[in-house]
């Protein structure tokens, strides 16, 4: 922000700013500006009028009219000092010059409508627009796209990236597609004019956009490494973990960037944090020693994982991995994925669970008869709450078989044979593919068609983190080479996120960004598959039964 910030006492913030600067700076560093107030916009304030306040606010018609509500009668504040995360509508604009102009000492669009939510993941902060996009009652699919396309650009326009824009063709829906063309036309009308005049060439990145449908089986499948598996199995809500201290006192940590152990750890496999291997890593680590609380925190969180895992989830994993990967550990072909399947149907495992075997078990197949399907739901007793699995075809998953060739067809796989893997983690993320080949241009353009292309020579520019205040972690921090931006629409799940870290390191030339709407859990995906076909009244928890 500018200058006369310095001078600023109080700092008025929406939902989304206020987690936009949760991720970005801390308490300390707002107060080394002068804030020494930070209030929510859409509550009642008292006013005060010797102070001068800082707007950071979203351009919506609920914001702005909130912000007149501020000083169109009696000024709260002695002058504003207004900054929008985007572009503000000219109507909004107009509105409020016609209201509070000589309020206004400052009026800023700063181009970040995205959360920074790690150094190489980033969301849009919106879970709703998984219903506004797919739902078929939606009425706002078309201004969501809108929505979210304005978002990208300001990405791109914080990371001073232009990049070539593509999409995965799909036979079935055409929402990537959609996405490609307004990001491309909104980042050609950004870009039309640097600030000496000149219009920006495009820079050495690609902006890679695909459907939720891409890959169905990585938000269901149990996954084992640290991170995942916590989000899944245990109660974590906006990343803060309650859990009960020694003493038997009620403690809640924040699993976030801030915390040095858990970037360290989140994405191993829980079988190298095992509680002895988790002591043993800390003792190698002397900058932790005198920070008890951490140390705590992921012994307590580990082991949490563990009971989960050896209570419920290892007879589920071998299962769930031979029918996602549609072979055994000996890399024999699943003949009848039904009788992989039985076993889970036919033990005390959750509702949920089943559920989730069954969905392996159908996408494996891409789609099973009307009458098995009938089958299967009541085998799960969900006949009153089929949807969470019918509903996948709004996402264009094949849920009933069909015979044509097209419909049926599945991508192929890169050749992972020879990698060493878990036998309860044989499943590589499709994502993980896509990252690969479009780093090595190996992306068919008839199934991967460019919206608009980036350079020829794909490599050269600076790679820096999307997060403003990351702390590096190693010497590839400042890297230099090419950058690959993956949005997922429709949400990113954990096993994903790591995908994005696991080929940066791999590929020193290339940092990898992956975003989407918003993060998915397996549990929070269920549940908006299942709410597609209901009316937002209607909408309810899931709810956790075993037989």
């Amino acid at each position: 922000m500018c200058d006369p910030v310095v001078f600023l006492q109080i700092m008025i913030l929406d939902s989304f700013t206020t987690q936009l600067l949760s991720l970005c700076c801390k308490m300390s560093d707002l107060m080394a500006e002068g804030i020494t107030i930070v209030e929510d916009l859409f509550k009642s304030r008292e006013p005060v009028l010797e102070m001068k306040a800082v707007y950071f606010m979203s351009p919506t018609a609920k914001c702005v009219d909130a912000f007149i509500n501020d000083f169109k009668l009696k000024p709260k504040y002695k002058a504003a000092y207004v900054y929008f995360t985007d572009y503000c509508p000219d109507d909004l604009f107009s509105k409020m010059k016609v209201f509070c102009a000589k309020h206004i000492k400052v009026c800023k669009e700063i181009n970040m409508s995205f959360l920074p939510l790690e150094a190489q993941v980033f969301t849009c902060g919106n879970p709703g627009t998984f219903r506004s996009i797919y739902s078929p009652q939606s009425s706002d699919r078309g201004q969501t796209l809108e929505t979210l396309a304005d978002q990208l650009v300001t990405l791109c326009a914080t990371l001073d990236e232009y990049p070539g824009v593509r999409y995965k063709k799909d036979s079935t829906l055409d929402y990537a597609k959609i996405l490609a063309e307004l990001v491309d036309n909104k980042l050609a009308r950004h870009y039309e004019l640097d600030d000496n005049g000149k219009k920006k060439e495009k820079t050495q990145a690609q902006l890679i956009i695909v459907d939720r449908a891409f890959d169905s089986v990585s938000p269901i499948l149990h996954e084992l490494t640290y991170q995942a598996m916590a989000y899944d199995l245990i109660p974590i809500k906006n990343d803060a973990y309650k859990f009960k201290a020694k003493d038997g006192s009620e403690k809640e940590a924040l699993l976030n960037e801030s915390d040095e152990l858990w970037v360290k750890l989140r994405h191993l496999h829980i079988a190298e944090i095992s509680i002895g291997g988790l002591k043993q890593l800390m003792k190698q680590m002397p900058v932790f020693r005198k920070q008890v609380a951490e140390k705590t925190v992921h012994l307590t969180l580990a082991e949490d994982c563990m009971n989960k895992f050896q209570s419920s989830v290892e007879k589920l994993c071998k299962a769930e991995q031979d029918l996602a990967v549609g072979s055994d550990v000996e890399g024999q072909k699943v003949k009848d994925p039904m009788r992989t399947l039985l076993p889970v149907l036919l033990n005390p495992h959750s509702t949920h669970d089943k559920i989730r075997a069954v969905l392996l078990y159908i996408f494996g197949l891409n789609g099973t008869t009307e009458e098995n399907l009938t089958k299967l739901i009541q085998h799960v007793k969900i006949e009153g709450e089929s949807e969470y699995i019918t509903n996948w075809k709004e996402l264009g998953v094949p849920i009933i078989s069909s015979s044509s060739f097209f419909s049926s067809r599945k991508p192929s796989r890169r050749d992972r044979s020879q990698e060493e893997r878990y036998n309860l983690s044989r499943w590589v993320p499709v994502i993980k593919d896509l990252m690969e080949d479009a780093i090595e241009n190996k992306l068919d353009t008839r199934d991967w068609p460019y919206q608009s292309e980036c350079p020829s020579a794909w490599n050269g520019s600076r790679a820096v983190s999307a997060r403003q205040k990351h702390k590096p972690s190693s010497q590839d921090d400042h890297r230099t080479g090419s950058r690959l931006i993956v949005f997922i629409l429709g949400g990113v799940c954990h096993s994903e996120m790591r995908c994005a870290y696991e080929v940066t390191q791999a590929n020193k030339s290339c940092e990898v960004i992956i975003g989407s709407s918003h993060i998915l859990t397996p549990t929070s995906l269920l549940e908006g598959i299942r709410d597609l076909s209901k009316k937002p009244m209607d909408t309810f928890t899931i709810v956790e039964e075993t037989m």
